[in-house]
């Protein structure tokens, strides 16, 4: 009666149970992540419909919710309003008991009515999905202790439950918006998260994800690898899935004498790469400034605190930090031009009352005023923006 109608190694079930819960993740990335809560691609039927009956059995999300809590933590990230923010409930919460934070926001139902939208809802998603939530893992539980036997089925069932609120609720919700390094300088604190590919699918590249939220890829550098693109890209070649949108490479042209329209639409379109290279250039000047910022303010900071104020996006720093900042920045006007400078270049992009012909004028002339700046690196950097192309 402890039996299964399989009898393996020990090995064997390991690899059974890795093999089904990165079936579960693929699903989660692919299914629920890119292509329901951010329309990054379009799946065929078919795929759509193993992948939902697939995460019923093994994890007993609904699609809708999932959808909803996943498009507020991106309009609401790192506020109060954020269901998983580690920056507002704390590392250990989310990485330990993020499930709990996710089961919390799917009983709000003005999350759901709001964020849900555009979600499968058909005669099974109503029928037996979405209303009957929890029966599909317990057929999963049926299902894993005929095929392996009691104890090996238990074990097996067991983590593929535990395997999406640890690696999905909490790893990349928590350490995702923790640790890790960033290629993109975007408004929240999300971080990319190395090496982890093979287990999270992808999902990892978090930093990346945030900064292009629609992208069905979300490998940017050559050292990082998305197993979850390679799956889609599989699915595209066998016409199952169609890409809708990838992050954009940012190009280059030769040297502008002036900015123009082409110029303006190039730099807002690749936005946080420009940002990036900004924040680059900002470093370099606090750590030749460093020294001298230490004397003149007699403060007691650390090269590592005074990179990570300057780079803050706004609100990321408590008052004394700004105050702090406010002083230091007082006491040395080159770094002070390149703060202030920033801000408005960030502007140029949030100011959608403006009209073109505004923007290209506020454009051409931040670029004159960092050539005129005597400051080496905003010289090269506006540069580098009259380069950008179409």
């Amino acid at each position: 009666m402890f039996s299964g109608l399989l009898d393996l190694p020990w090995w064997a079930y390991v690899v059974v149970t890795l093999a089904m819960t990165h079936v579960t993740i693929a699903s989660v990335t692919i299914f629920l992540h890119r292509h329901q809560a951010h329309r990054a691609l379009d799946l065929h039927p078919v795929p759509a419909l193993f992948f939902r009956v697939w995460l019923w059995l093994t994890t007993g999300m609904v699609t809708k919710q999932w959808a909803a809590i996943h498009r507020k933590h991106h309009a609401k990230c790192e506020t109060p309003d954020d269901p998983h923010s580690p920056q507002v409930y704390g590392i250990n919460r989310v990485l330990w008991t993020g499930v709990f934070l996710y089961v919390k926001e799917a009983r709000n139902e003005e999350t759901i009515q709001r964020y849900g939208h555009g979600t499968p809802d058909d005669w099974m998603e109503r029928k037996l999905l979405s209303r009957f939530p929890k029966l599909g893992i317990v057929i999963m539980l049926a299902v894993d202790t005929i095929l392996f036997g009691v104890w090996p089925g238990v074990l097996i069932w067991g983590v593929q439950m535990i395997w999406i609120p640890f690696w999905a609720a909490g790893v990349i919700n928590g350490l995702g918006h923790f640790w890790g390094y960033r290629n993109y300088n975007c408004a929240d604190a999300s971080t990319n998260l190395f090496p982890w590919g093979i287990l999270i699918g992808g999902e990892e590249l978090h930093n990346n994800h945030h900064s292009f939220a629609t992208s069905a890829k979300l490998s940017v550098r050559w050292y990082e690898f998305d197993i979850g693109w390679m799956y889609i890209r599989a699915l595209e070649i066998l016409g199952l899935a169609k890409v809708k949108k990838t992050i954009p490479k940012p190009r280059f042209c030769a040297l502008k004498a002036r900015a123009d329209f082409d110029t303006l639409q190039a730099v807002i379109t690749h936005r946080y790469d420009v940002m990036t290279r900004y924040v680059r250039s900002l470093q370099v000047i606090a750590r030749d400034e460093f020294a001298a910022l230490k004397a003149q303010s007699g403060g007691k900071f650390t090269a590592r605190e005074l990179r990570r104020w300057l780079t803050a996006e706004q609100g990321q720093l408590c008052a004394d930090e700004q105050q702090r900042l406010a002083t230091l920045l007082k006491a040395n006007k080159r770094l002070e031009t390149v703060v202030a400078m920033r801000e408005e270049l960030t502007a140029l992009w949030a100011r959608s009352n403006a009209t073109r012909e505004q923007l290209l004028q506020q454009l051409q002339d931040w670029i004159a005023r960092a050539e005129q700046s005597g400051i080496r690196q905003l010289e090269d950097f506006s540069q580098r923006l009259r380069r950008y192309a179409v």
